[in-house]
């Protein structure tokens, strides 16, 4: 296989179009043609569906581009350090993290990132979902919990851990929990897991405590979890770096302090069958630096 032809693949992928691809690599736009044709050739496969008017990957086409862009992308950047060429990290980075990390500080580490190396594009998918990285093509993601995915590579940010929290206004004429067990005679906002049960698991002194908790309001997004404990809609199990401002200044109540969730953690992931990019490794390592120091 040429891997001149693979790399002009993905120089018109990224460009979006044969000719500005054509005009980067200063050859005619019928040579750039031919090339992607016959690598599909090679391949045995329709990389590209071509139009008048746009060009677009098939799925195959998507995959395969996904697998050799970064194998492109890192041999340009050796090349240049081997010329002795001063390298700016280019390109774009897709990165996806909790959708409640908004208000954490993430955007201020974000632009900072942007405004050091503005070649960069950063693409930001906060979702309360967790995305298949490999199947969306993200390149890193935030992740808070229990990892649960052997596929992926994880560089561990700061323990983490739950604890139960209420509004005033939800505990103005109750009577609070003394035990994990006492935890069933009040609602409580439920998170919906990926798998298992919604039973709240407590550790403390005296163990720990599989606690079958019971409330009207249920989600699969913890930044709706908190706002509806604030609002008074019951307890919550909720992570302590996330409403700690909210601890402060009164508006939440931590409920059976000697009890928690814990070895759950907040983690730098990404997918262990791709080769990194240096722009992936740039932001990853910048991710991991500022998020410790907000969190220390």
């Amino acid at each position: 296989m040429d891997l001149n032809h693979v790399a002009t693949f993905v120089r018109v992928v990224e460009a979006g179009s044969f000719t500005v691809a054509a005009t980067a690599l200063s050859l005619p736009t019928s040579s750039v043609s031919r090339a992607v044709a016959r690598l599909e050739e090679e391949l045995g496969v329709r990389l590209l569906h071509r139009t008048t008017r746009k060009l677009s990957l098939t799925g195959p086409g998507g995959q395969y581009f996904k697998r050799v862009q970064a194998v492109i992308s890192e041999a340009r950047d050796a090349g240049a350090e081997a010329s002795g060429q001063s390298v700016q990290p280019r390109g774009a980075v897709r990165i996806t993290a909790p959708i409640d990390f908004g208000p954490l500080g993430l955007p201020r580490i974000i632009t900072a990132l942007a405004r050091k190396h503005p070649g960069l594009e950063l693409d930001m998918m906060l979702t309360g979902r967790r995305l298949d990285l490999v199947e969306e093509g993200i390149d890193l993601a935030i992740r808070a919990g229990m990892l649960d995915d052997s596929s992926l590579i994880a560089r561990k940010i700061t323990p983490s851990e739950l604890g139960v929290y209420a509004a005033p206004a939800y505990l103005k004429g109750k009577t609070r929990p003394r035990t994990p067990a006492d935890l069933r005679a009040h609602d409580c906002v439920r998170l919906r897991p990926r798998r298992g049960t919604m039973a709240w698991r407590l550790e403390g002194p005296d163990g720990v405590h599989d606690v079958a908790v019971s409330g009207s309001i249920v989600a699969d997004d913890m930044g709706f979890v908190c706002g509806s404990v604030l609002a008074g809609a019951g307890l919550g199990l909720l992570p302590i770096e996330i409403i700690r401002k909210d601890v402060k200044t009164g508006r939440l109540i931590r409920l059976l302090p000697a009890y928690a969730l814990r070895g759950t953690g907040l983690y730098v992931v990404w997918p262990s069958q791709r080769l990194l990019p240096t722009r992936v490794v740039l932001v990853r390592d910048f991710l991991v630096a500022e998020l410790t120091k907000l969190l220390d």
